[in-house]
């Protein structure tokens, strides 16, 4: 259903999702303080933060600046375990890399990797979470984005 993020400054970062992926806001963004209730289904006590939800095609991205507690604040990379990326599906990726790049991303590559199935690359945004750019290659992919629209093969 969704990807969550915990950022260092949520506005900020509505606004950079909105002009580098195209994501919108669903609802209005939201927030609790000292909530027994929302203590609970997070499982962090005394907790205060705020989030919004976002959705872009298929994807809904929850974003969460916590106030309290205070949370690590190390970039997670490819090798960490647990969560480490999403990956955004786009059709003129050297395009993209450049409008990614000039809206604050960072990359480790000086362009896309041309890999066969997929172009892709990692990056950065402006908080230093690593998303993915893959371009699909129709005829080569056996996951292109068009097949999101379809029911999946039950197995």
């Amino acid at each position: 259903h969704h990807v969550a993020v915990h950022v260092h400054n949520l506005d900020r970062m509505i606004q950079f999702y909105r002009d580098a992926f195209g994501f919108e806001l669903v609802g209005e963004p939201f927030g609790w303080d000292g909530n027994d209730f929302i203590d609970r289904i997070v499982d962090v006590p005394d907790s205060a933060a705020r989030g919004a939800m976002l959705r872009c095609g298929t994807c809904y991205l929850e974003m969460f600046e916590y106030s309290r507690p205070a949370g690590e604040t190390r970039a997670r990379n490819a090798t960490d375990k647990g969560y480490t990326h999403f990956c955004v599906d786009v059709t003129e990726i050297e395009q993209e890399y450049e409008r990614l790049k000039a809206l604050g991303m960072t990359f480790g590559q000086p362009g896309p990797i041309d890999v066969g199935h997929v172009k892709t690359i990692y990056g950065r945004d402006p908080e230093n979470n690593l998303i993915e750019i893959q371009q699909t290659i129709a005829g080569k992919c056996d996951f292109p984005l068009a097949n999101l629209d379809r029911e999946p093969t039950r197995r």
